[in-house]
């Protein structure tokens, strides 16, 4: 038999290198395998191998300062469940990206496993709240908690500022795998007004090991090869999919839509439906999100606004300037005077409020109507890893400024429900073209991925003012980091980040020129600003203009003259089948060429 062991203690650590070598070393040469996270916040753990070695371990570990107390959660495996050993260092040991949670200082009250026992035996009023991911809570929970449908940990603070005013008031029990996270959910909540936090000791783990399954549905989630635990703490028949790394029941694994190593009931789409009748399905989900539009029904809208550690002890009017820096201070003046910010319990708050770092703020616009945006989104391809599409101009990606609902990612959510949908990519308000999103959180990263490291072939159809000289040219100017006035980027040649953009003449047309733009890095507003630096602005540019002056509106109304850039090629590696794709989609009116319908060929396997 494996013994496993799991354990995390918040501690102030220092000399973490060294640290890091002194256990790598050891623990490979006693063949014990799994992972250890160090922080200058503490240590987390998920380790096996055989009793003597792991007893080894937690004697080492507890000879260091602040770890002393360290208190390991046991369980038993028929085989070594991990594959390596790593140990490695992080700026948290659990990601939540909140300043000023600091759970070495001080935490939420702990409740033992056997207390929360006896009071859901006695029927206490009481609310179960799972802090916990949402594909970890498909294996199972407490009846009757209270889940809150997130993918990440970092989309907790989001997820609690939702929940309905009156639990602030209500005992609250929190609870995950091991105990780690309420160590930063709990003060997290109290920060929120909440007033009657508590959080399980040891989390399920410990509740299973000491009470056993009474008042819990099924099993629990854990991050390694054994996928879950059953309250005996004995692996379960649990797997994961192949294909989109969902948690599988045994129900799951009966059902014909399993395919080992290839499909799941989650991600199985039939062989026998035609691309077109899905696509035909989607377009239709589509129209109904988006007829009337989503923005044009009269709405209280928040925006919120999160303070960062470094306006920690500024006024609100201070920090608001700090971050929004492309912004004038005196735009935020009439929002104060009208009684337009807030704080998370819905009082009016001044310009000259203090605030904390982890604090947040909302900007209310009252009964907001959003401008009209084009929703003409064509579905090119779509399977059940990714999805394709045209995007239209003018129509955001995200919310930003004026946008919130009338956007492409509202749209799609809406649409594509439950599932959530997202864009690897992104594009301008104003850009038409391709994008790919992803259908699950698994395909996603590996879509993102690919941008981050230039593995996608990426080119633009561009309409310029003016004549180049060559016929093939590039520019690498680097473009700023920091936005100007409504987000607008420029050449920076001290503190701007490395761009590169080719272009290659297709058409010249008296005073203007068709150009294809390959960017080879991917910097905010790239082709657009690197044309305005060569002297050949963009047509129909509302921002960067041909009079070298920048305008006064980003986005676009519908039936202005549209801006002449178009996502027209990508290529990129399916993350599914690792095959080699390229999409093209109809060339723009605006291009003076021949090209109406969409292209998609499959090339190489990488």
């Amino acid at each position: 038999m494996t013994t496993n062991i799991a354990a995390y203690k918040f501690a102030r650590l220092t000399h973490l290198k060294p640290l890091r070598e002194r256990l790598i070393a050891e623990c490979r040469a006693r063949e014990l395998k799994g992972t250890i996270l160090l922080s200058t916040e503490g240590v987390n753990l998920f380790v096996a191998g055989t009793q003597a070695e792991i007893d080894w371990l937690v004697a080492e570990l507890r000879s260091i300062s602040g770890l002393e107390n360290l208190m390991p959660k046991y369980s038993e495996s028929a085989d070594q469940p991990f594959n390596r050993m790593l140990v490695r260092i992080k700026k948290e040991i659990i990601s939540f990206g909140v300043e000023g949670i600091d759970p070495a200082t001080r935490t939420s009250p702990k409740l033992a496993a056997s207390v929360l026992k006896q009071w859901l035996d006695d029927g206490r009023s009481v609310t179960l709240l799972d802090t916990r991911n949402d594909y970890e809570v498909k294996l199972g929970t407490f009846k009757g908690a209270q889940t809150l449908d997130i993918e990440h940990f970092r989309k907790f603070p989001d997820a609690v500022r939702q929940l309905p005013a009156e639990m602030k008031k209500q005992p609250i029990v929190m609870f995950c795998t091991g105990g780690i996270r309420c160590e930063k959910a709990g003060p997290f909540m109290e920060r929120e007004g909440f007033e009657l936090i508590f959080q399980l000791d040891g989390g399920i783990l410990k509740y299973f090991e000491e009470c056993g399954g009474a008042h819990y549905e099924g099993e629990c989630f854990v991050f390694d090869h054994r996928v879950g635990v059953d309250p005996g703490l004995r692996e379960t028949d649990s797997a994961l999919c192949f294909a989109c790394q969902t948690p599988l029941t045994a129900d799951d694994q009966g059902d014909v839509r399993f395919v080992v190593n290839e499909s799941c009931p989650y991600c199985f789409q039939s062989t026998t439906e035609q691309m077109d009748e899905r696509i035909a399905k989607r377009q239709k989900a589509i129209r109904r999100a988006a007829t009337p539009l989503p923005g044009s029904q009269p709405y209280d809208q928040r925006r919120p606004v999160n303070i960062p550690a470094s306006c920690d002890g500024f006024t609100l009017l201070d920090a608001l300037c700090t971050i929004f820096a492309h912004l004038p201070r005196a735009e935020w003046l009439p929002l104060f005077e009208t009684g337009r910010f807030l704080d998370e319990s819905g009082q009016a708050v001044s310009a000259t409020q203090v605030v904390r770092a982890g604090e947040r703020y909302h900007r209310l616009t009252p009964s907001a109507v959003e401008p009209d945006v084009s929703v003409n989104i064509r579905i090119l391809f779509e399977d059940e890893a990714i999805v394709v599409l045209e995007k239209p101009a003018p129509l955001p990606m995200h919310p930003s400024g004026r946008f919130n609902r009338n956007t492409l990612q509202f749209i799609l959510q809406q649409a594509y429900a439950p599932q959530r949908i997202q864009a690897a990519h992104r594009l301008d308000a104003n850009t038409t073209g391709l994008v790919v999103c992803a259908r699950t959180r698994h395909f996603a990263s590996l879509l993102q991925s690919q941008f981050v490291r230039g593995e996608v072939e990426k080119s633009y159809l561009v309409r310029v003012q003016g004549q180049p000289v060559e016929e093939t040219f590039y520019c690498d100017a680097p473009i700023s980091t920091v936005p100007g006035p409504m987000g607008t980027r420029e050449v920076d040649t001290k503190g701007g980040l490395p761009a590169h953009t080719e272009f290659r003449v297709i058409e010249r047309f008296g005073d203007s020129t068709l150009l294809e733009a390959h960017p080879v890095t991917g910097r905010t507003n790239q082709i657009r600003v690197h044309l305005w630096q060569l002297g050949l602005p963009v047509l129909g540019d509302p921002v960067y203009r041909a009079d070298r002056q920048l305008g006064e509106t980003q986005t676009l109304s519908p039936g202005d003259p549209p801006l002449c850039l178009h996502a027209w090629r990508l290529t990129f590696t399916h993350p599914l089948t690792a095959e080699r794709m390229t999409f093209e989609a109809p060339e723009p009116e605006w291009g003076g060429r021949v090209s109406t319908q969409p292209f998609y060929r499959s090339t190489e396997v990488w």
